[in-house]
């Protein structure tokens, strides 16, 4: 089959390849010249032959936007185009109403599986029409983990569903990495334990903690036994926040994944004014030792 892919960045690039290698011809575009294989969107749109399939994977929000845009001009009745960014799912539905009106399709694909599904496959949530669905199924077929297509693949609902379901994903992988995290440091804070590294290893099989998160986490170890060359600030890509927002909208707890996305925000604090607050406090009303700041700005 054959597939215009826009954006060639760590994951696109890595696409194209698996694609490539099942068979399927990729024309890829990329603002960098020297991976993309054509020079513009208009050049990608006469290159494919049609009824086109376009895969847009490129950051979400604006560029997305202005994209998805830029491809209804270039495309024609017919033509397919697939948003496997991280878009926000509440976007799909205008990008779906802009390009129906040149008579293009439209279907969202949350994608899970970073740079490493080059050689494992991705993790596929799918919105869209189901004679959408299934007219890119081949390359849905080409990205996702070898096995059952149902445990990689799913068309998850109508044009959004996708998307949403791309963005509970990764709220739940904000729980999850910070619960290993938190484990780590209790572990690094007792005299006890002598091989934090061969502990963490020890439970990757046969625990019921085991996953690929803790094994990613142990391979960082190897390559860095105490983190020494990385930094506590840690960005959020978005999702984590509409996950909250969302469970907020449908009154659903959701504690833990909360919790891990302030613990983002507070990793930026080099000094927290929050926690300066509660020293202050506890001084106020129980004559609490505080930590000074002198003069050289050390504690």
């Amino acid at each position: 089959m054959q597939l215009g892919l826009v954006g060639l960045g760590k994951m696109g690039f890595n696409m194209r390849e698996r694609l490539r290698g099942h068979g399927h011809e990729v024309i890829g575009y990329d603002p960098r010249p020297e991976v993309s294989d054509v020079s513009s969107l208009a050049d990608l749109a006469s290159t494919l032959e049609a009824p086109r399939v376009v895969w847009v994977m490129v950051p979400s929000g604006q560029i997305t936007h202005d994209t998805i845009t830029e491809l209804a001009k270039v495309l024609e009745r017919g033509d397919l185009v697939i948003d496997g960014g991280n878009s926000r799912f509440t976007e799909d539905r205008p990008h779906a109403d802009l390009l129906e009106r040149a008579g293009i399709g439209f279907v969202d694909c949350g994608v899970s599986g970073g740079v490493w599904g080059l050689e494992n496959g991705y993790g596929l949530m799918v919105g869209g029409a189901a004679a959408e669905v299934e007219r890119a199924m081949p390359i849905f077929d080409a990205l996702r983990p070898d096995g059952e297509r149902a445990d990689g693949f799913v068309h998850a609902g109508p044009v959004g569903a996708g998307h949403y379901a791309k963005m509970v994903h990764n709220g739940i992988e904000y729980g999850l990495m910070h619960a290993y995290a938190e484990g780590y440091e209790l572990l690094e804070a007792e005299d006890l334990v002598t091989d934090v590294p061969g502990v963490l290893r020890a439970w990757t099989k046969g625990t019921v903690v085991r996953s690929w998160l803790l094994d990613l986490l142990v391979k960082a170890l190897e390559e860095d036994p105490v983190f020494a060359g990385i930094s506590g600030y840690t960005q959020d890509s978005g999702e984590g926040r509409w996950t909250v927002e969302e469970a907020i909208n449908h009154a659903v707890p959701a504690p833990v994944i909360s919790a891990a996305l302030f613990a983002r925000f507070a990793s930026r604090q080099a000094d927290s004014p929050a926690m300066k607050a509660v020293s202050a406090l506890r001084n106020q009303f129980g004559g609490h030792a505080v930590q000074r700041i002198s003069e050289s700005g050390q504690p």
